[in-house]
């Protein structure tokens, strides 16, 4: 099992020590991987489900974030929870993934992208809300399309984004682009893990019936089109005081990753909480 670690700077802060020492500790803790979420923009009366976000919570742009985080560290890898692709330009974020990857030694290797449940936000950046889905399954193709194109340039003619022969440098380390892990709650977001992802992370707040019926879609999806469904990651939210068998338990679901959150934003206190953990799974040995 890989343990991975979120960063909320609406829950912990922005102050960038306390970035830095939160994403080192991790690193020395054994913790494979460190996310960050994103809100492009919030706005008074913004809700996710049955939750009202306060407008003047600070989401950090996540790939800045990132970025920073990369140069403070060595190892740890480097992802996003989610990154909300429809409000995104594909062309321009190619380069933008392309150079933290670059930059960090071939660490944004997990890149989680999700369609946002804001209908706010995606009137913000000129998104019609109905049709982020296709929008992000158009963009994941563009990402690989630009990151495999080579000097001859590569060309596109879809529903939300048109080019002819672009060329687009440098390229994720290891040139055969980043993986691609979908983010969602929905059924959609399962068949688009099947289809185009590399892996599946299902939001925290599905029963346990729905979250394995949503895997079994995705697993399902990628045996239709014809991808191995063995090869999907699968990665799910957990929880710093949850005991071996409840990894056991989760390892016997087909999870191949689990990412915790600190739930105390007193840095003494995170500090203690990451190094129960990695005790008690021998993160560090």
């Amino acid at each position: 099992m890989k343990f991975g670690i979120s960063y909320n700077a609406a829950h912990f802060g922005t102050d960038p020590e306390q970035l830095v020492a939160f994403a080192r500790q991790a690193e020395e803790c054994g913790f494979e991987s460190l996310y960050v979420p994103e809100h492009v923009v919030l706005y008074p009366g913004a809700r996710v489900g049955p939750f009202k976000l306060p407008p003047a919570l600070p989401y950090l742009d996540p790939l800045d974030c990132l970025a920073f985080v990369a140069g403070a560290t060595r190892r740890i890898l480097l992802g996003t929870a989610v990154l909300l692709i429809p409000y995104h330009h594909p062309v321009p974020l190619a380069k933008r993934l392309a150079t933290v990857d670059v930059l960090s030694g071939g660490r944004m290797r997990l890149l989680t992208v999700g369609v946002g449940a804001l209908p706010g936000e995606a009137r913000a950046v000129g998104v019609d809300f109905a049709t982020r889905g296709r929008r992000a399954d158009e963009a994941i193709d563009v990402l690989r399309l630009l990151w495999a194109g080579g000097e001859e340039g590569a060309g596109h003619q879809g529903e939300f984004y048109a080019f002819d022969d672009l060329c687009s440098f440098p390229k994720p380390l290891g040139g055969a682009g980043l993986p691609v892990h979908v983010g969602g709650s929905s059924r959609a977001a399962a068949r688009r893990a099947g289809l185009r992802g590399d892996g599946w992370f299902p939001g925290g707040r599905l029963d346990a019936r729905e979250r394995a019926g949503q895997w079994d879609l995705a697993r399902a999806s990628a045996a239709e089109a014809g991808r191995d469904p063995g090869a999907l990651e699968y990665t799910r939210w957990g929880a710093l005081d949850m005991t071996e068998d409840d990894v056991e338990t989760l390892a016997a679901q087909g999870v191949t990753r689990i990412v915790v959150s600190p739930a105390s934003p007193d840095p003494e206190e995170r500090r203690e909480e990451l190094a129960a953990f990695a005790g008690r799974f021998g993160l560090t040995s």
